[in-house]
């Protein structure tokens, strides 16, 4: 039998230290029982770092700020709480956790792992939002798979 593990390329839109944090939140993300996607457009068009969902159908998002200057100059995060249940912050180790906003959870992570340091508040989607949502994740893993298992024919 072949290895059938499929590689996902970086698409060159995020530092290295960011790509770190995602792949420790990723993890965490695993072992809390949420499957998660990168990089999702939203119907605000906004794109948010990382798309969370649970076994129930809850939702969360993850802004991932790799820098001081990273969170100073993304000012898009209040937006994202139209379109999820809970709003995360994931930091590495050296971004000031004091500077990351109350009103939302955070989470401290590393290229091997990552621990929730302050849940975040819930907020539900109203109904029409979450399938909208639930939707758009569906449809956008499908073809990121698609394109990964027959990159010559999408």
């Amino acid at each position: 039998m072949t290895d059938s593990t499929l590689i996902l390329p970086p698409d060159g839109r995020q530092s290295e230290t960011a790509l770190m944090v995602a792949r420790g939140t990723r993890r965490l993300l695993r072992h809390l029982g949420f499957a998660s996607v990168t990089e999702l457009t939203l119907a605000s068009h906004r794109r948010a770092d990382l798309v969370a969902l649970g076994d129930d159908g809850t939702i969360w998002i993850i802004e991932i700020k790799s820098s001081i200057e990273d969170f100073r100059v993304d000012q898009k995060w209040p937006d994202y709480r139209q379109h999820c249940d809970r709003l995360f912050f994931a930091i590495p180790e050296n971004v000031p956790q004091e500077i990351m906003p109350e009103d939302a959870g955070l989470i401290l992570a590393d290229s091997y792992g990552a621990a929730v340091l302050r849940e975040a508040p819930e907020h539900r989607l109203a109904a029409a939002t979450r399938k909208a949502m639930l939707v758009r994740v569906a449809r956008t893993a499908s073809e990121r798979l698609h394109r990964l298992a027959d990159p010559g024919h999408y």
